[in-house]
């Protein structure tokens, strides 16, 4: 037998069980979990002694800055996705917000015609929802097989390019301003038709215009005057409304970032009712707080915000109850330049798919999970909620051979040059963490290893398989 890749004497770690066994991967599946050795060669041996080897991380939510006119000073595929298979990450979903935006499954398919040559890892995308605009096109995108469809609820949008405004104003010129309760509606009644989620960003446009302009007269510029204008209840009054048009429409509904800790509940609520809510948070709400701002500057600007010590409390709260369903990275790079404006004036988003499993890996050294519950936010869950399982994210014969090899003993201090993303910059410069993926294999076949990318890109586009 001339096998692909076998990966030998490693820990084998599920969301359920630990064990000692080999991999033997044939035709970029998983032929065999055996603890024997099978007979014959390999194009590629990995002796794993000492390591865990871990279903493949699954990035739902990255902006790549990507598309035919997208901002590539700041990101692109290439970079991302080289980025996330260091990071041992091995599929990542990109969200629709690139330029040209996916509006309808033209779109769709002009955006994987693009990046597919960029791609080191495998890769699905979100579809875009614009109301009026384009509910009529939301039975193509889930035909042509979009993820889920996601909704930035509270941004305006540009007449011309379907571009999101993220400082609207009233009066300005082609310029959509941001949608009513009625024309939500129509969305989650539409989306519910293809049973795909609905995901929201989940941030109230009025009550953040109104605080903003009152925290800026008092001439407080300082990290908790952020906060004051985009205070948690600025989330929650967003996801009390979705959660209504959930009950009343039938709609998958998916709370983006979720960094208000009071949110939590209010999901938990919701799924003891019998709704189909679901919800995702991200590294920096559960390794940060508003502590870490003066040593972060604008480095910890995201929306929504890094919150408090209480906030962070109640979501691993949630990771660890099953409220929340997975973590992710909302990977959203800005240019050096923009970075280094003041905390009001930058923009919000951080670098992160890379850094989103060393997080996990060293919040899991800490107790703060068990390094089987990093396989279920990280792998396992994401794969089930989209519906790649078990092609994605599972340790099982006939799943795609994706894994990543963590060496949990591994304790470093993390540098933001080492990184791969475009933009090098992080708010874990510095950082000490211990436990690091230090392997990345796609469908058997290495594609990173000890923070080096190995080859050229063969990351492919999926559909969801339900």
């Amino acid at each position: 037998m001339q096998w692909d890749h076998i990966i030998k004497n490693g820990t084998l770690v599920t969301a359920q069980e630990t064990y000692r066994a080999n991999i033997y991967v044939k035709d970029g599946k998983i032929a065999a979990i055996t603890t024997e050795e099978l007979g014959g060669d390999a194009k590629e041996i990995t002796d794993a002694k000492g390591k865990y080897v871990l279903p493949g991380f699954i990035d739902t939510h990255i902006h790549s800055r990507d598309g035919r006119n997208g901002a590539h000073e700041k990101e692109d595929f290439f970079h991302s996705s080289m980025a996330a298979a260091a990071g041992g990450v091995t599929t990542v979903y990109e969200m629709p917000n690139c330029n040209p935006a996916v509006y309808n499954a033209a779109m769709l398919k002009d955006l994987v015609e693009v990046i597919t040559p960029k791609a080191h890892v495998d890769f699905g995308v979100w579809g875009l929802c614009l109301g009026n605009l384009n509910n009529h096109e939301l039975k193509g995108l889930f035909d042509a097989g979009v993820v889920g469809f996601k909704f930035f609820w509270g941004y305006a949008i540009d007449a011309k390019s379907y571009q999101l405004i993220y400082n609207y104003r009233e009066g300005m010129e082609n310029v959509l301003p941001p949608l009513d309760l009625g024309q939500i509606y129509k969305i989650f009644r539409e989306v519910a038709k293809t049973g795909k989620m609905v995901a929201i960003h989940a941030e109230d446009f009025a009550i953040i215009k109104l605080l903003t302009e009152e925290v800026k007269q008092s001439g407080d510029k300082s990290y908790a005057a952020m906060l004051r204008s985009r205070p948690v209840m600025s989330e929650t009054v967003i996801i009390e409304t979705a959660i209504s048009l959930a009950r009343e429409l039938g709609t998958h509904l998916h709370i983006l970032h979720l960094a208000a800790g009071d949110g939590v509940e209010l999901i938990r609520r919701a799924q003891a009712e019998g709704l189909k809510v679901t919800a995702e948070t991200c590294p920096h709400y559960l390794a940060l707080t508003d502590e870490d701002a003066e040593r972060c500057g604008s480095m910890i600007k995201g929306y929504p915000p890094v919150r408090t010590r209480y906030d962070q409390d109640k979501l691993w709260e949630g990771i660890n109850d099953g409220t929340l369903s997975h973590v992710c990275s909302d990977h959203a790079p800005h240019t050096p330049a923009e970075k280094k404006l003041g905390l009001w004036e930058a923009p919000a988003g951080m670098a992160t798919v890379e850094t989103m499993g060393m997080v996990m890996l060293d919040a899991a050294n800490r107790g703060k999970l068990t390094l089987n519950q990093v396989v279920k936010v990280l792998s396992e869950e994401p794969a089930k909620l989209y519906g790649t399982h078990p092609m994605k994210g599972a340790l099982q014969a006939g799943a795609d051979a994706d894994r990543v090899l963590v060496d949990m003993d591994a304790q470093y201090v993390f540098r933001q040059e080492s990184m791969h993303s475009r933009t090098k910059l992080s708010p874990y410069d510095g950082m000490t963490f211990k436990g690091k993926p230090v392997q990345t294999i796609l469908r058997g076949r290495t594609i990173a290893k000890n923070g080096e990318i190995a080859g050229a890109p063969s990351g492919r586009f999926i559909r969801p398989l339900s």
